[in-house]
């Protein structure tokens, strides 16, 4: 995906002189920069080495570009970062990992993917950094629980994936839909059925089922193992998510285009698909790819399954860790790094202005950012809702398991979408599979 950098409301120079969460001092070298300069305390700090590198895809590659950018300019350092594809990103990652050597000395990592990069042994363990630093409550408490082996702290968090349902206002508004009127999904149903034949009211993507599933089955605060490790995909949350994705389906509202496709972002610029639930990063995504729909989108709270329910989940998100096969000066200026791009309300802020990472850093949420009315979103604060819902997130355990759990699940709710099965024979046939690939028991 392409993205001109140029598109934030604030602007970089307005952003950075405009926050005064941290002030001055801290741009200035405050948070712990450890360059030896000024009194004995500092003087003592480790030594850093001059240059490091990072590595990201996408829109997050781009975004440690500008927080290095910033963070050369003052700090006389030199973190270079390199972009990649997402894919061979993570398989040249996990091949360094192994070998022990290799790797850069900073990386993104996301979320879902926490615990089994950890069970590598492989990535460094940054706690006592983090208790010196004092910046564990500064973020929001659920996203700690992937990045954490026991009392073990292993990365920072950078971004989560508050959901809300993006929707396209002026079909809404040309079919008589009624954005306010949607509380539970099966209102969300019922406004879809208003649609003519040509016109859907979601997509279901036949490639990432489980992404679907996963959001719906965190807001019913679903956990797909259970604490003593036993398989929980098949438990009534999960049925009941099975149940409104087979309604969705049956009710003929809904597409199965493969996500990240060309035919979906054509089918969502067209206006062919209403309706997109999904995650606070997916703003920067709809600005980069469909500039041309600025001013004809919307956003909601994701339907609850019952009137009153829960309407808050997580899609997605990462956080920046630091492979354990580097000398201690490079270590010292990763751990540098990471903690100027996630921990610094300014850096944070910046990205999700011209990014659209949605902070991990709590801290953040009052800043004037998320009141702005913004074009994009036809003059609504967009923002605010997901600030919103990202206080409000369940917890989720991912494990070193949770990419059987993925699979197992999309190659179920294909067979369940083809009249296969029933959503009762899919979450169970998926529970089964997970069960008989890990060796664990099914609760």
């Amino acid at each position: 995906m392409s993205q001109d950098t140029t598109y934030g409301r604030f602007g970089r120079r307005r952003l950075l002189k405009g926050t005064t969460a941290l002030g001055a001092a801290a741009l200035a070298g405050c948070i712990g920069t450890g360059d030896p300069e000024g009194d004995d305390d500092e003087a003592e700090t480790d030594e850093m080495a001059d240059e490091i590198s990072g590595w990201g895809w996408d829109v997050a590659a781009r975004s440690m570009e500008l927080t290095a950018e910033e963070y050369n300019d003052e700090h006389d350092a030199s973190v270079e970062i390199e972009e990649f594809g997402q894919d061979a990103m993570k398989e040249d990652l996990q091949t360094r990992l192994a070998s022990g050597s290799g790797t850069p000395e900073v990386s993104m990592l996301e979320m879902i993917d926490g615990p089994s990069y950890i069970d590598t042994g492989a990535v460094l363990d940054i706690t006592d950094r983090i208790e010196e630093a004092d910046v564990y409550d500064d973020f929001v408490s659920g996203v700690w629980e992937s990045l954490t082996d026991g009392d073990d702290i292993y990365a920072l968090p950078w971004d989560i994936g508050p959901t809300a349902v993006f929707y396209r206002t002026d079909v809404y508004d040309e079919h008589g839909l009624d954005a306010d009127a949607i509380e539970t999904w099966d209102d969300f149903i019922e406004q879809g059925e208003q649609l003519p034949d040509d016109v859907y009211m979601v997509n279901l993507p036949e490639n990432d089922l489980d992404g679907f599933w996963r959001f719906q089955f965190r807001q019913l605060e679903g956990e797909p193992f259970t604490e003593d490790g036993a398989v929980n995909i098949h438990s009534e949350a999960s049925l009941q998510v099975a149940q409104n994705i087979k309604d969705l389906h049956d009710a003929g509202i809904a597409s199965n285009l493969e996500g990240w496709s060309s035919a979906w972002f054509g089918a969502y610029g067209d206006g062919d698909i209403a309706s997109l639930p999904s995650a606070a990063w997916m703003e920067g995504t709809l600005r980069a790819e469909l500039p041309e729909t600025e001013g004809d989108w919307g956003v909601y709270k994701i339907p609850a399954f019952e009137e009153g329910g829960a309407r808050a989940s997580n899609w997605g998100g990462s956080s920046l860790m630091i492979p354990d096969q580097h000398e201690s000066a490079e270590t010292s200026r990763a751990w540098d790094y990471i903690r100027w791009t996630t921990a610094t309300e300014e850096m944070q802020l910046l990205m999700y202005d011209e990014y659209g990472l949605f902070p991990a850093l709590e801290t953040t949420y009052d800043a004037d950012i998320f009141g702005e009315e913004l074009e994009f979103f036809g003059g609504q604060a967009a923002r605010e809702v997901f600030a919103e819902v990202a206080e409000e997130l369940p917890s989720y355990r991912f494990t070193e398991d949770t990419p059987e759990v993925s699979e197992a699940i999309n190659d179920e709710f294909q067979r369940m979408l083809r009249d296969d099965q029933t959503p009762e024979e899919a979450v169970q046939a998926a529970a089964e599979t997970v069960a008989g690939n890990t060796g664990r028991d099914l609760a």
